[in-house]
């Protein structure tokens, strides 16, 4: 940890900063010419109806991709998708070594073997507890609660100070599985002196402390058992404390649960492996549903979020093979609806509802909890750390806000807000923004990787809101039309309010243009083309008050 008197210590986050998704954090040590630098977090956001046909959205990397050779590592800080779930995608482009507990290496692995194509990643395991060194930085992994196995929080030592990244974390004293916060640890790092700490904002305008998780399973188990027949419970796959509460609760009610879902198939898989699931009845899979008495099965199945390839998708629409439900079943959603899933969610509850079918969410019971702090939890973990600095982060504007007010109410000398891209000075002196890096978002459409522009997302937009015209203009050996133009509208009206059909419409636009260009110039085919572009779209906005999307080819 030895330092140079240059030397300068940043944190620049290209991501779950004015957000709630898609965490990537870079940490910078040495002289501001050649720093060497350490990734926390590596992680997705989900596209939305602006992004048609987008699979996934990933952070932009340039920024460090000009600097892989002062790259020491990456260190995931646990295996939700929005903390590890760009890594296979983006460490062809980083390739550096990388840190994981060993359910989200487990987790990893498994994905890899599901995408065709996918790298080896050179992993190194740790566990809570455990100390190792990338580059200048010195790393201590902290145990905290949190919604999936093996969370941990960094302890980050330089010799310009320690920070801590609390990475998603809660204080709950009943945890389903794995340990408790470690509030021994965190007290005595908060007693050796902290500069900074990077800190969960999810929950920051929440009051009180989120209740815990062993609530949520004598939750559950209330509601499986005052069922009368099939219960299907939906709920985040990777929350495997939440898989081992509805086994246990279906178990002690004398049923079987029955796994759909590839992600949820894929989480038990790993987690059996590591010992999270011992002491449980087999799960059963969709193909045994025939067999279980209707008062006897618990269905545990993906699609919390309204994903419309889900599984309860599937089971709302009834269009699974071998399994229906019927008036009378019920439907528990353990989760919490994600922003922009609001819609998806609903009409779900509501084909569900239509079809007699009883739908419980947290609501109406204590059947699911947040797997990040409330505010009592928050200023506990100011009181164990005591930093000198607090920048909150993993949150959207609101809630980075609330943390900064709330850090400053509990005495906390510098709580600083940053928003993705900006380059934070935490030491040697007064912490300030020095620096704006570029930032912003990629895109994973099918088997390629890029911006909007390069995937063709702006023109897939484009498309959804207007459709597309093709033209296609022969002229003769004198540049006369050989015949009508070929037209093809796709994604557009058949007839204008006056009940005129659009096509015609469109196609005498297109002769009028060629017609009225002199015979002479006619040679000059991009000038027809664009004629006839811009005449078909004119025509077209005439008729309907939108402009479509034209391609015209000129032969």
């Amino acid at each position: 940890m030895s330092r140079k008197d240059d030397s300068q210590l940043v944190f620049c986050p290209l991501g779950g900063v004015g957000e709630i998704g898609m965490n990537f954090a870079l940490y910078g040590f040495g002289p501001a010419h050649s720093r060497t630098w350490m990734i926390v977090d590596c992680g997705v956001t989900f596209p939305d109806l602006t992004l048609p046909g987008v699979d996934l959205v990933l952070p932009d990397t340039r920024f460090i991709e000009e600097h892989l050779d002062k790259l020491a590592g990456i260190v995931i800080t646990h295996a939700h998708e929005d903390h590890y779930g760009a890594l296979l995608d983006l460490w062809p482009r980083l390739k550096a070594p990388v840190w994981m507990t060993p359910f989200a290496a487990g987790m990893l692995a498994s994905k890899r073997e599901g995408e065709a194509g996918a790298p080896k990643v050179p992993v190194n395991i740790y566990k809570a507890g455990d100390r190792f060194s990338v580059g200048p930085f010195e790393i201590e992994a902290i145990a905290v609660t949190h919604s999936i196995p093996e969370p941990v929080s960094l302890a980050i030592r330089t010799a310009l100070g320690t920070l801590l990244h609390t990475g998603d974390w809660k204080i709950d004293p009943e945890p389903e599985i794995g340990p408790l916060t470690d509030e021994a640890r965190f007290r005595a790092i908060g007693d050796e002196g902290v500069l900074a700490m990077m800190c969960d904002s999810t929950n920051a305008l929440r009051e009180g402390e989120s209740p815990s998780e062993m609530a949520v399973s004598r939750g559950l188990r209330e509601v499986i058992e005052a069922a009368k027949h099939r219960v299907v419970v939906t709920t985040f796959s990777s929350n495997v404390g939440r898989i081992r509460s509805i086994a246990e609760a279906a178990r002690d009610a004398g049923r079987q649960v029955l796994v759909l879902g590839r992600s949820m198939h894929r989480v038990i898989a790993v987690a059996e492996e590591l010992g999270y699931l011992e002491d449980l009845p087999p799960f059963l899979a969709e193909s045994d549903y025939g067999y279980i008495p209707r008062e006897n099965v618990v269905v545990l199945c993906t699609g919390s979020q309204g994903e419309g390839r889900a599984a309860l998708a599937k089971l709302a629409r009834d269009e699974m093979r071998d399994i229906a439900l019927a008036a009378g079943d019920t439907v528990v959603f353990s989760s919490r609806v994600i922003p922009g899933n609001e819609t998806a969610i609903l009409d779900i509850k509501n084909r569900l509802i239509d079809r007699e079918i009883s739908v419980i969410e947290d609501t109406d019971a204590l059947i699911h909890v947040s797997g990040h702090p409330r505010r009592i939890e928050l200023k506990q973990m100011y009181e164990w750390v005591r930093p000198h600095i607090l920048v909150p982060v993993h949150g959207e504007a609101a809630h980075l806000a609330g943390q900064a007010e709330l850090a400053r109410q509990c005495g906390i000398p510098r709580p600083i807000q940053v928003r993705n891209g900006d380059m934070l000075l935490l030491a040697p002196g007064d912490p300030h923004i020095i620096d704006q890096v570029p930032f912003g978002r990629i895109f994973k459409d099918g088997k390629l990787i890029g911006t909007d522009e390069a995937v063709g997302v702006r023109d897939r937009r484009r498309l959804s809101f207007a459709g597309h015209v093709d033209v296609n203009v022969v002229l003769d050996d004198r540049y006369q039309l050989e015949g009508d133009p070929d037209l093809v509208a796709i994604g557009l009206p058949s007839a204008d309010e006056r009940g005129e059909d659009l096509e015609d419409l469109m196609l005498e636009a297109a002769i009028g243009a060629v017609e009225s260009i002199p015979r002479v110039r006619r040679k000059d085919l991009d000038l027809v083309s664009e004629a006839v572009r811009r005449a078909v779209r004119a025509a077209a906005n005439d008729a309907w008050g939108k402009k479509p999307i034209v391609t015209v080819f000129v032969t």
